[in-house]
């Protein structure tokens, strides 16, 4: 797999480990075997953004102390220019820009997406808190639950992000869309 699996992987391990969590309850947690875990930590196993967010609140940190290793700094302002951001890319079909990653104690995670066409309906994924998806270009499939629902440029949707939900783009096109994802209970 690639080498920001192996990074992340390693960062899972190490909060675990400093957290004092087992692997067993760090599973369960997370919904899935402890062997399925172990692959994430060993950077075996691609995860999605779900997973990442829910092990996020699992271990106390902000997402992107996952992600890239360093803690947000910034509790003023975080200015992020057209185009910029930080950089996930895990999978084929999502990429992520994540809008706030400098600034500390986040109430909600902005995300600028961009979703490639699937052949397929994707895996749905959930993880607590509630989730707001801007349309910005193009045409996406919105699956959640049984349900699904065409978006298009100027859409939003606003949902319980705790029900499996997932995208995928339309028409053979890339989508883009603004993600504000955000946590329950933070104050």
């Amino acid at each position: 797999m690639t080498g920001q699996l192996n990074e992340i992987g390693g960062r899972l391990k190490a909060l675990r480990e400093i957290m004092d969590i087992s692997v067993e309850k760090i599973a369960k947690d997370l919904n899935v075997t402890p062997d399925e875990y172990l692959g994430y930590e060993k950077g075996d196993k691609d995860f999605s953004f779900s997973f990442l967010y829910n092990a996020a609140n699992i271990l106390g940190v902000d997402v992107v102390d996952i992600i890239s290793g360093e803690s947000p700094k910034l509790t003023m302002c975080a200015l992020v220019r057209n185009g910029g951001g930080y950089d996930i890319t895990r999978r084929e079909a999502y990429d992520y820009k994540h809008l706030a990653f400098t600034f500390a104690k986040k109430k909600a995670e902005p995300f600028m997406v961009t979703v490639q066409p699937a052949n397929e309906k994707p895996t749905l994924h959930s993880h607590e808190g509630q989730e707001f998806n801007y349309m910005v270009e193009g045409r996406m499939r919105f699956f959640m639950g049984e349900l699904s629902y065409d978006l298009e440029t100027g859409d939003s949707i606003y949902f319980n992000s705790s029900v499996p939900h997932a995208m995928s783009a339309l028409d053979n096109k890339s989508a883009k869309f603004l993600a504000i994802v955000m946590q329950e209970g933070v104050k």
